[in-house]
């Protein structure tokens, strides 16, 4: 079982810009989070800084009681910052979730390759095992760095905007996957630019704009004026109904 993760204070700067400013909150096991806010809010920040992708310029990060360590955490990054014209196949690419535990330079066991096997099984890829990475659609690409994710077998799962620009097939499948995840008691952290889908999809919401404007239950987090110094101006959540 998955601990919880706390967030103290956390400051990010670019070049003297400050891109995040004195974030505080708390991630629980067992609930979908939704990172949510607009363009340019730190989302994508707040994620490398967890990872220590990006170094904070304040503030600290625990999980069960002790700083978070990179190899409990599994990752998913946007699909704009791969390199999709990089030499290898799927089974190339989901392999390469197991690379910690078993070591570079050494070859996979029997249980490395077993659970990348799973891993495809689980997000429908396995037909594709052998296909280069840069043939696939964007929607089969991120189920490739889904099925990396799992092979990790983390207690925790950043994922960076997963949804962005797939086909409803794969939208089903990740939706799917990460209620499983939080069902079995991991952290599961997702970034998202959905509002409508953040109210029916998400237990947790963080919802920044540089700095936290709330977090919590997403009832809690997605009110008017929450939404209003996120966003500012009038902000649709369905067709027809709107926050301001």
């Amino acid at each position: 079982m998955a601990s919880a993760l706390h967030i103290e204070s956390l400051s990010v700067q670019y070049r003297r810009v400050e891109a995040l400013s004195q974030v505080s909150c708390t991630l629980a096991p067992g609930r979908l989070t939704g990172i949510l806010g607009p363009n340019g809010a730190g989302k994508s920040t707040l994620i490398k800084a967890l990872l220590g992708l990006v170094i904070p310029s304040h503030g600290r990060v625990t999980y069960g009681g002790e700083l978070l360590q990179r190899d409990r955490v599994a990752y998913v990054p946007q699909r704009s910052q791969v390199d999709w014209t990089y030499p290898a196949t799927v089974w190339d690419v989901v392999l390469m979730g197991r690379v910690r535990k078993t070591g570079w330079l050494r070859r996979h066991s029997t249980v490395a390759r077993r659970s990348a096997m799973a891993a495809l099984e689980r997000v429908e890829m396995m037909a594709y095992r052998d296909r280069p990475i840069g043939q696939l659609s964007g929607g089969q690409q991120q189920r490739v760095f889904l099925a990396r994710a799992l092979s990790e077998e983390a207690e925790v799962f950043f994922l960076d905007e997963p949804l962005a620009g797939i086909d409803k097939k794969t939208e089903a499948v990740v939706f799917q996957i990460l209620r499983e995840l939080t069902q079995a008691g991991h952290l599961v952290a997702v970034v998202h630019h959905d509002l409508g889908q953040a109210m029916t999809h998400f237990d947790d919401l963080i919802l920044l704009n540089r700095e936290l404007i709330a977090s919590g239950p997403r009832a809690e987090v997605l009110t008017p004026q929450n939404l209003q110094r996120a966003f500012g101006g009038q902000v649709v959540l369905f067709p027809g109904e709107a926050a301001a």
